[in-house]
Order: structure tokens, then C-alpha cells, then sequence
């Protein structure tokens, strides 16, 4: 696969597969042709950046997004995360005030989550890319057919994985998913619309009780200033 959507090297024997049928080319194409006549979010070379960052191998926890972030600098790849000097969005900074409220842990003043995925935790959105400010943009293109795969790959792991799924959309995921092997940690989505049915969730320490469980480490959430 040629261009920005080359994978990383530890996700190529579960999606290389999917990269090769003819949905995901339509897709690459339609992507470049929406680069060519204006601006798509996360710039070239991070739409993989979730992949990149938490090898296949290392996945413990699989965070689902939906959409990438649609205004300027926020989008780099991973959900809910943007980089240091950027303004923290409103969903993560509902993500923020739980994780407080939960374990205690006081928010860092930006909103960059690669500490998060460097411990294996998939920061995953279920469409790559969009248009510069209109969101959703990108919707129903191929996108949710390859984080399918990439939900499917993770699934068929043999050590457990959490899987962690906020808001309606992601909930419809669940079938992708065997919770006879796997843990899922869902609540409503943290975004402003929907926070009443987030806040009080207790997502975190839900998620490194079944980490412990299955006996590996659990995440340190707490994110150097």
C-alpha cells in the first residue's frame, strides 16, 4: 500500500488483508482526492498514529472514538487525545473530571493521551480522517469496515483485553467482540451532550481491576505535566 496509509509493522499480518480489497483503495483515493482540494484532519503521516503507537502485540485496553477532532491542530491520530499547547476539548476534560473523581488523580493542563498508548492502551477511532470542520465528513467511506478489522484483531488475541466503549456508537461495537474471553467497560459517551451518563462511571478503576484480574499491570493514568 502506497502513500499515507502504509501500517505499521506489527498490525500488517492482521490487516494487510484489508489495506489489499478494493473498499479500502476507493478509500485512499477518496482521501487523497479530499487532501488535493482542501484540508483533512489528522494531517498526513498520523492517521495511523494509534496503530503506531500501541503495537498489536501490546494492546491491553482498547479505547473506541468515533470521529477524529474537526477544528484546526486538535486531530493527531488518536481519540479524545490532542497535542501539548492545544486547548483541552470538552469530552476530555469530562474524561478528566472523572478520572479525578474516580482515582484521585488531578488532570495535566494539556490533553495529550501518548502516555496512554505507549502502555498499551488502543486509542482507537472508528473513522481515520475528516474534513476540516465538518464533522463526520468521512463517514460511511470504508473507514468503519477496516477499525472493524481492527477491533476483530484485537478480539482474536489470546491474553484478555478491555475493551472500553463510551456512547451509543461505540456500544454498537459489541459484537465484534467475544465477552466470554474479553472485559467491556461501557457508560455514555463523556462528551458535554451526553456526560450525565459518563460522569459517575468509574471507567479507570474498572478497567485496572480486570487488568489485575487477568494478571498484568495495571495502567498508570496519571499523565507527566
Amino acid at each position: 500500500m502506497t502513500g499515507e496509509f502504509v501500517l505499521p509493522e506489527s498490525w500488517r499480518g492482521a490487516l494487510a488483508g484489508e489495506v489489499e480489497q478494493e473498499y479500502f483503495q476507493q478509500l485512499a483515493a477518496f482521501v487523497a482526492a479530499e487532501r488535493a482540494t482542501g484540508q483533512v484532519f489528522p494531517p498526513q503521516g498520523e492517521v495511523f498514529a494509534a496503530l503506531e503507537h500501541t503495537p498489536l502485540e501490546d494492546v491491553r485496553v482498547l479505547l473506541l472514538g468515533q470521529d477524529p477532532y474537526h477544528d484546526d491542530n486538535q486531530a493527531h491520530g488518536m481519540c479524545f487525545s490532542v497535542r501539548r499547547g492545544v486547548k483541552v476539548p470538552p469530552s476530555l476534560r469530562n474524561i478528566y473530571k472523572e478520572l479525578r473523581s474516580d482515582l484521585g488523580i488531578e488532570p495535566p493542563a494539556h490533553g495529550h493521551l501518548v502516555e496512554w498508548a505507549d502502555q498499551g492502551v488502543l486509542l482507537l477511532n472508528a473513522v481515520l480522517t475528516v474534513r476540516a470542520h465538518e464533522a463526520g465528513s468521512h463517514a460511511g467511506r470504508g473507514w468503519e469496515r477496516f477499525t472493524d478489522a481492527v477491533i476483530r484483531a484485537v478480539n482474536a488475541k489470546e491474553e484478555p483485553v478491555v475493551f472500553v466503549l463510551w456512547g451509543g456508537y461505540a456500544k454498537k461495537k459489541l459484537h465484534l467482540i467475544d465477552t466470554s474471553r474479553h472485559v467491556v467497560v461501557q457508560s455514555g459517551h463523556p462528551s458535554p451532550l451526553s456526560a450525565r451518563h459518563f460522569l459517575g462511571t468509574k471507567p479507570f478503576s474498572q478497567i485496572n481491576t480486570a487488568l489485575e484480574r487477568f494478571g498484568t499491570k495495571p495502567i498508570t493514568w496519571e499523565l507527566s505535566s
